[in-house]
């Protein structure tokens, strides 16, 4: 009698490497995965795939999490390489991003979508070939001004109040993640969709 395949399943969460953007907005993804990795006693530390990984059991299921160390507009080569060596579909990969459309601390979860201005996900989108991705969301806050050019934005910290925001919200997008392989994208966004920081 053949034992059933483990399912499998990559969760990435996007940022830019490197000490001087460890707090900014264009790192949250970063931020929310490096979370879901101490809740699962998971290290992200191993080089390959133009990334850092870890990987698990998580409920019977192999889990991969991924930080792409490729900077921020190239993200999808490193999701393709993982994904393509251990033969995940688009369908089960869930990628956990900022969002400048959203106010600091927001989750939004989607089952798919364009980039929607995001280079980090056009780059998914573009090297997976497939827009069918789970997507975690995490408000970010939108520009001040108009006319502040979008990456001095997204490369900008918190302030001390959007911080507490987002540090409340983290915990909840990694928790995100977990619902979706657990219920589905439905019950998640059920669940996720609208949160808000007290």
């Amino acid at each position: 009698m053949f034992r059933k395949t483990q399912e499998s399943w990559l969760i990435v969460g996007l940022g830019n490497p490197g000490k001087e953007y460890g707090n900014t907005r264009h790192n949250a993804g970063f931020r929310a995965i490096d979370l879901l990795a101490e809740a699962l006693g998971c290290k992200i530390d191993k080089g390959k795939f133009q990334g850092l990984y870890g990987q698990t059991v998580y409920n019977g299921r192999k889990l991969y999490l991924l930080k792409p160390q490729t900077y921020m507009n190239l993200s999808g080569r490193s999701v393709l390489q993982l994904s393509a060596y251990y033969q995940i579909p688009p369908q089960r990969i869930i990628v956990l991003f900022d969002d400048i459309s959203l106010e600091p601390g927001r989750l939004r979860i989607r089952a798919d979508g364009s980039a929607g201005g995001h280079n980090g996900i056009k780059s998914i989108i573009g090297d997976l070939g497939s827009q069918a991705f789970p997507r975690v969301k995490i408000g970010v806050g939108a520009k001040i001004h108009p006319e502040q050019d979008l990456a001095d934005w997204v490369l900008s910290s918190f302030s001390a109040g959007e911080e507490k925001a987002l540090s409340a919200s983290l915990p909840k997008a990694a928790e995100a993640a977990l619902c979706i392989i657990d219920h589905g994208i439905g019950e998640a966004a059920n669940r996720f969709n609208g949160f808000k920081p007290i």
